[in-house]
């Protein structure tokens, strides 16, 4: 009998038969997040109920020296919780209870498969919300987005997932359960709990998670804005901001990436534009108002050759849905793409965009970019047809050649989708030896036998049980192999 079959056998006796899957159709059911052209299938698939039978989990592969990877709904863009063939995937889509909304305290607390839009949805009856939303939010968890920090359209705002996290009861890898933070604004001694936000399960794993609440805002308009370019766009972006007006959200779609939108959502917006903009105001009536004044002016002194501003919720809801739906969309335009994730200073988009064009033309492959105008958050989209020989191959080139591109101009090589297995070959070209290092020596100080989600984040294999600085980062391109 093998390492993982003793292993299932073991969890089938603590957790129940139905909790453990062993079957070669319904592994592969897990076998990638939303990544999709990574795919392991995973050597096992337990689903916890519980923090308790998560623990027991986690506690039976440390035991067992196996490897294991948490997921939630899946839905992750950089192949963070792209499984382990050899491994353990604890799936959290069960643990799905809100636990707690309190609204006096402006807190709620919830297990980690819960659904991020959900939160919302249970606090709206007390007037609050949970603030980081995600494109996905209708189907991505909570649990998931700690790991990744992801925030989505209004982090320009209210800042992203780490700031809207006050507390976690984690498993740590070795499967003792523990609490990091809590409900108090702030804990005395090292900030754990803000090492483990965005550390993309490579400390354990969340079981529950206290998050806090935002007052729902008196008002909130929103309005759509056409431009014939992108420069334009991201003048307009950048002369709202300069004239110290804090949207909830700036988003911005160019051409190719309204056209996609269109065809699968028929959002209706105006046609033949080069690029919208998205922006919505929230806060006090009469502030708003005066703002969405400046707002409008300065989009029509930046060249706008279209406003639409909602009157009602249902065509609130219509502007936004082009911009939630747009990853999705792309594939009504090309059969296979690379969503990209990286930040800029905001003032860099007009030459930024332009010079990812220019790389793109160079290749031959096309570039569909929306993304967070607001805090210069890109989100290009690289299409390409897999079925063509060689286009894949340079629709990767393009995809590097963009990261370089934020480094170059002061960036980072991920805004909210993570490193995960997809860019961690790209560390060394932001970090050096000395910073991975650092990082490293963290992560040996949760997880020093390595098995909390190995091979991601890290542009090497290394163990926790090695000593930093005598395993130095070897060649970027053999550290792009998926362990």
């Amino acid at each position: 009998m093998t390492s993982l079959e003793e292993l299932a056998a073991t969890l089938r006796v603590a957790l129940g038969p139905d909790r453990v899957l062993s079957d070669r159709q319904e592994l592969r059911t897990y076998e990638c997040d939303g990544l999709a052209h990574y795919k392991v299938t995973p050597g096992l698939v337990v689903l916890p109920r519980d923090a308790t039978e998560c623990a027991v989990t986690v506690r039976a592969c440390a035991a067992a020296g196996v490897p294991f990877v948490a997921r939630g709904s899946g839905t992750g863009l950089s192949g963070g919780a792209l499984p382990h063939a050899d491994g353990v995937l604890v799936v959290t889509s069960k643990m799905r209870e809100i636990v707690e909304i309190a609204p006096e305290d402006e807190r709620a607390v919830v297990a980690p498969g819960v659904i991020n839009l959900d939160v919302s949805k249970a606090a709206a009856a007390h007037g609050y919300y949970y603030a980081p939303d995600p494109s996905s939010q209708q189907i991505c968890s909570i649990g998931g987005n700690v790991a990744e920090n992801s925030g989505g359209a209004h982090c320009l705002k209210y800042g992203f997932t780490t700031h809207h996290v006050l507390g976690a009861q984690i498993v740590t890898p070795d499967g003792t359960l523990v609490e990091l933070g809590g409900r108090a604004p702030d804990t005395p001694g090292y900030d754990l709990l803000g090492a483990f936000v965005g550390s993309e399960g490579t400390l354990g794993v969340a079981t529950r998670v206290t998050v806090r609440l935002t007052r729902l805002p008196e008002s909130v308009r929103t309005l759509l804005a056409a431009f014939a370019t992108t420069d334009e766009a991201g003048a307009a972006t950048s002369a709202i901001i300069a004239a110290g007006v804090v949207p909830a959200a700036i988003e911005m779609m160019d051409a190719l990436a309204i056209e996609a939108a269109e065809a699968a959502v028929a959002c209706g917006y105006p046609p033949g534009a080069g690029a919208v903009l998205i922006v919505e105001l929230d806060g006090p009536a009469a502030e708003v108002e005066a703002q969405f004044a400046q707002v409008t002016a300065l989009c029509e002194a930046a060249g706008a050759t279209e406003l639409r501003i909602a009157a009602d919720t249902d065509e609130r809801t219509l502007i936004w849905k082009g911009r939630k739906s747009a990853f999705a969309a792309v594939g009504r335009i090309s059969p296979d793409y690379i969503v990209q994730d990286g930040v800029i200073p905001r003032t860099a988009l007009p030459e930024v965009l332009r010079r990812i064009t220019d790389v793109a033309h160079a290749r031959g492959v096309r570039v569909a970019n929306v993304f967070h105008a607001g805090d210069g958050n890109l989100h290009p989209l690289v299409l390409f047809d897999d079925a063509v020989e060689g286009e894949a191959e340079r629709a990767e080139e393009v995809s590097g050649a963009i990261i370089d591109l934020c480094i170059e101009y002061g960036g980072s090589i991920t805004g909210e989708h993570g490193v995960g297995a997809d860019k961690a070959k790209y560390m060394p070209r932001m970090f050096t030896a000395d910073d991975l290092e650092t990082m490293h020596l963290l992560r040996c100080a949760f997880d020093p036998a390595g098995l909390s989600n190995p091979g991601k984040v890290f542009p090497t294999p290394r163990l926790c049980g090695e000593v930093p600085r005598r395993h130095r980062a070897t060649d970027p391109g053999a550290a792009a192999e998926i362990f």
